[in-house]
């Protein structure tokens, strides 16, 4: 019985101390929707027919982090900095696989904000989850518009940092009206009003469709003296690509534009040119001025042509090769080699996801989302449209200053390196045909 006594009597003076000390030691309650840490969640292919983008992708997202966390964090409204802690989705370069890794980084990891998106298709799969949960998604390289643009489902929580198929398709005919086209009609000695032969080879995605409409619509606007004389589709991962181009040489071309992802249109551009006898002009996508591209194209990169708004081996005078460089220097210490333009595009995306929240004090997802859309930031590491980072009031969509760049072969490296031809302001030489370069036809 004394023992029931003195156990009573240590649980009440044990008691009493703990209340003690709660009193004396309140907890302290976070203000809702800020945190210690931002959980930015990066939807990337890490696996599957995209992981050389896609890795790309991750391993930028990892440059701005560190960059960002070393300047201090993220300042919230409350005046605590917090730290961006990255976590990546990987969608395996597949539909099913682009749903579970946006499923689990917002219900799982429940993150404040997602960057990335690389493959159109993949992108599109899931942006109904991303409607259901309203969650802020800077999309940093599905380049169709329908990432924005589609009205079945509410899109309103997704920003598109990336250059639309409906842009660079516009961008990439223009140049050829203005550019190759006369230097065609120069090596043939042939009129002015000659029609340029064009021919399509383009993924048969969302992202290559897009392609292929912004063209036919480019040449349809502007009463362009462009003839279409194949237009050829795939699909997405393929890498024998010889009855397309058979049919292309068939039909004569001046010049071929691929809407490929990288992994694709080396094997295009080789297996045309080794295999086919297909020579001509090879016209690529942005996302091709990509460090693996050139070592998979050898000496087949001679003459090619990249509409470009990064890449790992040139940049426009001023001040953005200064940013550009100092990323590129950062990446390679750490990973032994160049980014890519998805990776480029995906550093601005962490940069404007840490401003977004700076701006909204907090983590809170619809005052993010306002964040965004109010959005004014000096560009970055890309060149953009009067140097700021902004999203257009209709879809949400940044403007970007782009260029064209022309391949040339170094043995030595056993690379092509690529050198600005367009726009005048921005080029650093001339376009200029090869010497075995083969026109379609004289008339």
């Amino acid at each position: 019985m004394k023992y029931h006594v003195l156990i009573i009597a240590v649980l009440l003076i044990a008691g009493a101390l703990i209340a003690g000390c709660s009193q004396s030691q309140p907890a302290t309650q976070q203000p809702s929707g800020t945190a210690s840490v931002i959980k930015v969640g990066v939807i990337a292919s890490l696996t599957g027919p995209a992981s050389n983008v896609g890795t790309n992708m991750w391993n930028s997202a990892q440059v701005a982090a560190d960059k960002i966390n070393a300047a201090g964090g993220v300042t919230l409204k409350d005046g605590t900095k917090a730290q961006i802690k990255l976590i990546v989705g990987d969608d395996e370069s597949t539909q099913t696989g682009g749903q579970k890794a946006a499923t689990k980084l917002i219900t799982d990891d429940k993150v404040d904000i997602l960057v990335g998106g690389y493959s159109s298709a993949v992108t599109s799969s899931y942006q109904q989850t991303i409607a259901e949960y309203r969650i802020p998604y800077v999309v940093t390289g599905a380049s169709s518009p329908i990432i924005t643009h589609r009205t079945d489902i509410d899109t309103s929580y997704i920003f598109h940092h990336c250059p639309t198929t409906d842009s660079y398709g516009e961008y990439t005919t223009l140049f050829i009206d203005e550019v190759v086209r006369p230097a065609v009609n120069k090596k043939l000695g042939a009129s002015a009003d000659r029609p340029f032969r064009l021919a399509l080879l383009y993924q048969d995605t969302a992202f290559g469709k897009g392609i292929q409409t912004a063209v036919n619509n480019t040449i349809t606007k502007n009463k362009l003296n462009i003839q279409l004389v194949s237009q050829q589709n795939f699909k997405m991962g393929d890498t024998d690509f010889r009855t397309q181009l058979t049919a292309i040489k068939a039909a004569k071309p001046d010049a071929v534009y691929n809407g490929a992802f990288p992994n694709e249109g080396a094997p295009i551009i080789t297996q045309a040119r080794r295999d086919i006898g297909l020579n001509t002009i090879f016209l690529n996508a942005e996302n091709n001025d990509n460090a693996q591209f050139y070592k998979d194209l050898g000496q087949y990169g001679e003459g090619v042509i990249i509409e470009s708004r990064f890449s790992p081996y040139t940049a426009p005078a001023g001040a953005v090769a200064d940013a550009q460089n100092e990323f590129k220097q950062s990446y390679f210490k750490r990973f032994g080699t160049y980014p890519d333009m998805m990776g480029a595009s995906t550093y601005d995306g962490v940069f404007i996801a840490a401003e977004a929240i700076k701006k909204a004090g907090n983590t809170d997802k619809a005052t993010v989302r306002q964040a965004l859309l109010d959005l004014e930031m000096p560009q970055i590491i890309e060149a953009m449209k009067d140097q700021t980072c902004s999203f257009s009031p209709d879809f949400r969509e940044s403007t970007f200053d782009l260029w064209m760049e022309q391949l040339a072969y170094n043995a030595t490296l056993g690379e092509a390196r690529p050198s600005i031809v367009w726009p005048d302001n921005l080029k650093t030489t001339d376009f200029v045909l090869p010497s075995w370069y083969v026109a379609g036809s004289s008339s």
